[in-house]
């Protein structure tokens, strides 16, 4: 009991630190830029209110948030942001259980038209979906069950001008078994779906984990990815000189491809400030 007790005094200063850290950031000029990169955060790594990692990130420059569920878009709308990735998970699909398995294709088919008339609603464009975990299943089968089930709502997507972004998760440390683990696979997937409603959220953290070859990879297959995540490796953590990517040539490369969606930090901060952390990631990958 004394440890649970020191556990939540330890989580709630730090949540209070943070707030401290985003009043201090109110009275702050927004920060300007250099454009070639659209930056987002995701929402999950930040233990504090949505409207104040709003007004954080907003000071820091990024103008969208990651992963907000649509019951609150009001408080983006507020803040005048963006969801360049809208969070989709409900209680009978996720990660572990996706469009590989048929039997969720009915439930995910009445699941996703909802999220996505929120989405376009909203006047956002992505929405992420997973592939969920093999059980099993070899990956010629998994990219038919995908393609079958992802087909059910595809045209409903393109009328609504939303696009489906599966992510690319690593099975070795964080996600065992997910079965879109490697980028091939995904690009399959696409090739097989044939639609420019369905690409993929290549994340840079997990691609690294599971293959590596980080530049060449996303030059190679950028036609077939919507949306970028970071995170260092190892550990998740900031993405600064303790890890062993460098991220200032990885969004040259990005830039290089043509893209113009969003980059979206998704590490979990291990200093105390965490959002200074955030700030120091953005400036990283804002690139000249």
């Amino acid at each position: 009991m004394i440890k649970k007790v020191a556990t939540m005094a330890v989580a709630s200063t730090a949540i209070s630190s943070l707030a401290n850290r985003v009043s201090a950031l109110e009275n702050v000029m927004e920060e300007k830029l250099k454009g070639k990169i659209n930056h987002s955060v995701c929402s999950w790594c930040y233990p504090i209110p949505l409207d104040d990692l709003c007004k954080a990130a907003k000071k820091i420059g990024i103008t969208s948030i990651d992963l907000v569920d649509p019951k609150d878009f009001d408080i983006l709308k507020k803040n005048d942001l963006y969801c360049a990735m809208v969070a989709s998970n409900g209680p009978d699909w996720g990660i572990t259980k996706g469009f590989n398995n048929p039997a969720h294709h009915e439930k995910l088919e009445a699941y996703f038209k909802q999220y996505i008339d929120a989405t376009a609603k909203a006047g956002f464009k992505n929405l992420i979906c997973f592939s969920g975990n093999r059980n099993g299943m070899d990956a010629q089968q998994g990219i038919e069950n995908c393609t079958t089930g992802l087909k059910r709502i595809l045209s409903y997507a393109e009328k609504k001008n939303v696009t489906l972004v599966m992510e690319l998760l690593n099975s070795k440390v964080d996600h065992h078994d997910y079965q879109c683990d490697h980028t091939n696979w995904g690009v399959e997937l696409c090739k097989s779906v044939g639609s420019e409603n369905f690409k993929l959220l290549y994340d840079i953290y997990h691609m690294q984990i599971m293959e590596g070859d980080v530049i060449r990879t996303l030059k190679d297959n950028h036609q077939y990815i919507a949306h970028y995540h970071t995170g260092g490796v190892p550990g998740r953590n900031e993405i600064d000189e303790t890890q062993e990517l460098y991220y200032p040539a990885i969004m040259k490369a990005i830039y290089e491809t043509g893209f113009t969606g969003y980059v979206a930090q998704e590490f979990i901060p291990k200093h105390t400030d965490k959002l200074a952390s955030l700030k120091t990631a953005v400036h990283i990958c804002d690139i000249s």
